[in-house]
């Protein structure tokens, strides 16, 4: 997490840098550094030694951080956060089932993310039976610019919002089909105007994606509804002819089921 957000806010009375810092703290253990020692999480968040000490033990005192020799490690209460976030949506009452009903129809997987920053996290997935090439479980982080599911989230914002997250996107050529960043605000405003984005190779080669937003009774995107598919077992235009209705029927029922 960069430091320029707690730097913008040192002005701010109401900003609590300490606490700003404990969340990144916990945040700079990821998929490289599942454990680290003291001295490893001091030099990734820029704190001294005896500051990090500080934060290692206070995590540890409230469960979040667990120590094993000297290296520190997060704790499963970590996901107590998360989950606290996928309670406010009410996912296993009311959205699973649609995704689920989604996810038998279609015979592919099913998905909802929410736009964070430049990426898109999975909060719920349904997968299909047989293999996707990628693993993604609920938490996983995937570019935006080359998300269905970002697309849509993206295509939702206002224009310096919009602006602002085209900006910081690094825009790689993760594959031959990519879209670069003049070419993705073209594809916006065609989202915008079809109301569902497909997004063909350009993540990984042989997926195609379809997403469609979720509105709540505000119009408001609240989350986007993704389901991916191998290229060799459906054409793009059945993608289009069957998928988007069946995908479009389930968003309209989530919008009804949504506080």
């Amino acid at each position: 997490m960069s430091h320029q957000n707690t730097d913008a806010a040192g002005a701010d009375k109401e900003f609590l840098s300490t606490f700003a810092r404990g969340l990144e703290v916990i945040r700079s253990f990821d998929t490289e550094t599942p454990s680290m020692t003291l001295s490893a999480v001091a030099e990734k968040n820029h704190l001294s030694r005896a500051s990090a000490r500080r934060f290692l033990l206070t995590l540890q005192k409230l469960g979040y951080v667990s120590q094993n020799d000297k290296k520190f490690g997060l704790t499963a209460k970590v996901l107590e956060l998360g989950y606290s976030y996928l309670a406010t949506l009410d996912f296993s009452e009311t959205i699973t089932p649609v995704m689920e009903e989604v996810s038998y129809q279609l015979g592919e997987s099913c998905s909802a993310l929410v736009l964070d920053g430049v990426d898109i996290v999975y909060v719920a997935r349904i997968p299909r039976r047989g293999l996707i090439p990628l693993n993604l479980q609920i938490g996983a982080r995937l570019p935006a610019y080359a998300t269905s599911g970002g697309r849509i989230l993206m295509a939702a914002l206002q224009g310096p919002e919009l602006d602002g997250l085209i900006e910081k996107t690094n825009f790689e050529k993760l594959t031959a089909y990519t879209k670069g960043p003049d070419d993705l605000r073209t594809e916006l405003q065609k989202v915008r105007s079809d109301g569902y984005a497909i997004v063909d190779q350009e993540l990984e080669l042989g997926m195609r994606a379809l997403a469609v937003p979720v509105l709540d009774r505000r119009g408001t995107a609240r989350f986007a509804l993704n389901s991916s598919s191998h290229v060799s077992s459906v054409s793009m235009d059945r993608v289009v002819r069957e998928y988007v209705p069946i995908m479009q029927r389930a968003a309209r029922k989530l919008t009804d089921l949504l506080p």
